[in-house]
């Protein structure tokens, strides 16, 4: 299975660098798994996709303002993305500066003395960097922390990320980038949908700024997968246990969902969880807990375009991609949705 099984063609100018003024204002292409039809509707439609008796699972994490800008005693410009918050004044980051920081390394982030924060480089964790902060995590990133938009997002976040790279129902802080197929959703949506008697249900998963990594092995089963911290409830589990009973279909919203609820079913029984997860979904996996999702576009040969591919497969995925572009789609985070039923047309 080659990396270069799963590419296609995207102008750049159908990535979307800015949400549409209205979360629920996004397109809508419908992917039927068995058959490969393809629909072209809005967001606003889903609710004619779904039924009573459905069960959409969302999730709940809340990104933090991990992006930091800052310099080293020498003068360089430094650039921290924090990737983990593993204590009160610890974290976990990936770091950008002309020369790897070495441990001892202080690093000032803010504008200007004494309004500056400090962050003392203690050690490595494989790629990552061990950041300590006397003054506490949280307070350095709500004090000096940017939204870290995605890097195909070709410009520096502005006021109105705080809110629009943030689902309406994020709870739980941890996240480093949002799971984007929730930000189409509004409460308006969201009431319609629950008058529908369509049901919700929450788990967490902390999105990791591995979701961007790219696949770089050429077979890409050589992959090693990051790791994130998810939490799937045994209110949860419940929820979707009296879903299925009732025959109801369980619908992830977004990858992050479905690798929550995968990974929490991997005995082949959905069980509550709690840990980090470093499943790696690709084609041929047997799924067993979601029957549909809803998810963003992907990037090419990335892993998530892989856990599309394994749902509706891939040739079915790839000719949708190709209709998308055609049909000038907006593309990632701020870009338009799909619903997709699985290939064999069960699943879970």
């Amino acid at each position: 299975m080659q990396r270069s099984d799963f590419t296609y063609d995207l102008p750049d100018e159908l990535i979307a660098q800015h949400p549409l003024s209205e979360r629920s204002a996004s397109r809508l292409l419908s992917l039927e798994g068995p058959t490969g039809e393809v629909s072209h509707l809005s967001f606003k439609d889903l609710p004619s996709l779904l039924r009573a008796g459905d069960l959409l699972v969302f999730n709940n994490t809340r990104v933090i303002p991990a992006r930091l800008h800052g310099h080293k005693e020498t003068g360089g410009r430094v650039e921290i993305l924090i990737e983990r918050v593993t204590g009160e004044t610890s974290a976990l980051a990936h770091v950008r500066s002309s020369k790897s920081p070495k441990p001892g390394t202080r690093i000032f982030v803010g504008a200007s003395e004494p309004e500056q924060g400090e962050v003392l480089v203690t050690g490595r964790d494989g790629d990552l960097f061990v950041l300590e902060s006397v003054q506490g995590i949280a307070q350095l990133l709500e004090r000096f922390g940017h939204m870290p938009l995605p890097p195909y997002i070709e410009r520096e976040d502005e006021e109105a990320d705080k809110e629009r790279y943030q689902t309406v129902f994020a709870q739980r802080e941890g996240a480093v980038a949002a799971p984007t197929a929730g930000l189409h959703f509004d409460t308006a949506l969201l009431d319609q949908l629950a008058e529908a008697g369509v049901s919700t249900a929450e788990v967490t998963l902390h999105v990791g700024a591995g979701t961007f990594q790219p696949v770089r092995e050429d077979d890409v089963r050589d992959h090693e997968m990051h790791a994130e911290w998810l939490e799937v409830s045994e209110a949860t589990c419940k929820q979707i246990q009296e879903t299925k009973a009732r025959g109801g279909r369980v619908v992830a919203v977004g990858t992050t969902a479905v690798r929550s609820l995968e990974t929490a079913s991997q005995s082949g029984e959905l069980k509550p969880y709690s840990g980090d997860t470093q499943l790696f979904i690709l084609p041929g996996f047997r799924f067993n807990c979601i029957d549909a999702m809803i998810t963003n576009f992907h990037l090419p040969e990335s892993t998530l375009l892989m856990l599309v591919s394994a749902f509706c497969g891939r040739d079915a995925i790839l000719s949708a991609y190709e209709e998308a572009v055609k049909e000038r789609y907006r593309f990632f985070s701020y870009g338009d949705a799909m619903f997709l039923t699985p290939q064999n047309g069960v699943a879970g």
